[in-house]
């Protein structure tokens, strides 16, 4: 059964729903509901960080799960940004990387060497895994803290806390940085870092970093690994995620997405207990295809 959250009985917020556009967000939602009823999804605000609707709100405040590759660009930005990285530099990927014993074989087409954008836009793991070989002690937990990560959002009662463990091997800084092992987040954390990230793209706009994070995830969602995001037929910048529980083999998917594309006013969490993160891609553009924003 669908599970919309009436947020002001709940919270006690009374203007949740008052926001513009918010009935209209249920709407879409309940929507894609009906095909995907375990999903756990949040639509969030950009400017002022309250939730505009969401589905099985309870289970995304309580839900940890390895974040896969939505962390990529997180890292991506905060390293490009302090100069620490040049997105310009280049990996080949013959798609069958092997780090300590877990298989993290690519699935995007044969290619010349990635550089950054690219990598991005096909979510390459052996070039992701190039950069976290660059990161020096203690400071992936330095990159993704300011986001809001691995913290408490504040947007439902009794949430569950972000799990990080600061990696201390070259290998665990790549099983990290590819969302692996060492950090288990709710969906409700990853909205509050892609929000941070989307206020940081439009502050930054024409910084090295904002423009090749900004370009690699409209393509993403345009022809790459997220692509099946753009059926709703809303221009969106969006990434998509997968990885296997702690406890199981079985693969759960994410798609977070910054919506529309131009100019970013919500951020979309789809989080699917049991698949990839082309399904959770899928389920976005469901919602966006009945979502309240502009069309092209």
């Amino acid at each position: 059964m669908v599970r919309l959250i009436a947020f002001a009985a709940t919270f006690g917020m009374a203007g949740a729903f008052g926001q513009a556009g918010a009935p209209a967000w249920q709407s879409a939602i309940q929507r894609a509901a009906r095909e995907a009823p375990e999903a756990r999804t949040v639509v969030l605000d950009i400017a002022d960080g309250r939730l505009l609707a969401a589905h099985s709100l309870n289970d995304a405040a309580r839900t940890l799960a390895a974040p896969g590759s939505t962390m990529k660009p997180l890292v991506l930005y905060g390293l490009v940004s302090a100069g620490r990285w040049n997105p310009a530099s280049r990996a080949a990927c013959n798609r069958q990387l092997v780090v300590a014993g877990h298989r993290l074989a690519c699935t995007h087409p044969l290619a010349p060497p990635f550089d950054a954008r690219e990598a991005l836009t096909w979510s390459c793991n052996t070039y992701f895994a190039a950069v976290a070989r660059a990161l020096r002690p203690g400071e992936l937990g330095q990159l993704l803290r300011p986001t809001g990560l691995l913290g408490l959002t504040g947007l439902a009662h009794d949430e569950a806390a972000a799990e990080f463990r600061e990696p201390d091997s070259a290998d665990a800084e790549q099983l990290s940085l590819l969302g692996v092992e060492g950090v288990r987040v709710t969906p409700l954390e990853l909205a509050a870092a892609y929000r941070w990230l989307a206020l940081e793209l439009a502050a930054h706009s024409d910084s090295d970093a904002a423009q090749v994070v900004r370009e690699g995830l409209e393509d993403s969602a345009s022809f790459g690994m997220a692509g099946q995001a753009s059926l709703g037929g809303v221009a969106v910048m969006g990434k998509t995620g997968t990885a296997e529980g702690v406890e199981s083999s079985r693969t759960h998917g994410w798609f977070v997405g910054l919506a529309p594309a131009e100019k970013p006013t919500v951020v979309i969490v789809v989080y699917l207990p049991s698949g990839r993160g082309a399904d959770a891609a899928h389920v976005a553009g469901v919602i966006l295809a009945s979502a309240p924003l502009e069309r092209p």
